[in-house]
């Protein structure tokens, strides 16, 4: 399914496009654009110029990448909970953003959408994209009967930030991220068996405890 949103008019200094904004589903041969638009690693820094010398038989740093990401979208099209929308002008990739859709707290029936990843390419931006792109996410929340919508912005980001909270979306909670490996590191190498969720040997905290405590009393014991 494809919509079309027309973008505000342009400003001075802003660029103008013969096509309003399409919204559509994410395709596998969007991956090379998306990597660029959401960042890529191998891919930052690469040139035309560099890609024409290499061979066509010789395998490109970009392959990797490319093919996981396509791999990617393909699993989230597959899934009805999740969406990745793509906003073009002019047929070109200008925004994009990750949809999920799940349970609003682990203690309530009714559900969210998750927008993730909201992005809009720099020389897009001011054309309405980043709108489209919100419209087309409340209308698949609506869609699906869902009630609220939660919106994930980077936090030295003040452009996004202003934007969500415009659109009425307020800040209800800080989202922090590490590898394993870091969180790892600052946490015990062995963890105490309440930790150890799902392990039906282990003992249980009271049992713990109660060790703990014979062993103090059987420490102060005079000899």
């Amino acid at each position: 399914m494809v919509i079309s949103v027309a973008g505000p008019p342009a400003g001075r200094g802003v660029a103008l496009f013969r096509n309003p904004v399409q919204i559509r589903d994410a395709a596998p041969d969007d991956a090379t654009a998306l990597l660029g638009l959401w960042g890529s690693g191998p891919l930052v820094g690469r040139t035309p110029e560099r890609e024409a010398v290499a061979a066509p038989h010789e395998p490109s740093p970009q392959d990797g990448p490319v093919r996981d990401a396509e791999s990617a979208i393909a699993r989230v099209a597959a899934d009805p909970d999740q969406r990745v929308l793509v906003a073009t002008i002019d047929d070109q990739v200008a925004g994009a953003v990750q949809l999920s859709r799940g349970t609003f707290s682990p203690v309530h029936n009714e559900s969210a959408v998750y927008v993730m990843h909201l992005q809009v390419a720099e020389e897009f931006r001011r054309h309405g994209v980043g709108h489209a792109l919100m419209e087309a996410t409340v209308t698949w929340a609506e869609e699906k009967d869902t009630s609220h919508v939660l919106a994930a912005a980077a936090v030295a980001s003040r452009d996004a930030n202003r934007f969500m909270a415009r659109l009425g979306l307020a800040q209800v909670a800080v989202i922090r991220g590490t590898t394993t490996s870091a969180l790892r590191s600052k946490l015990p190498v062995e963890p105490p068996a309440a930790a150890r969720v799902g392990a039906r040997t282990h003992r249980s905290v009271g049992a713990v405890l109660a060790q703990r405590r014979s062993m103090r009393r059987a420490q102060t014991r005079p000899s």
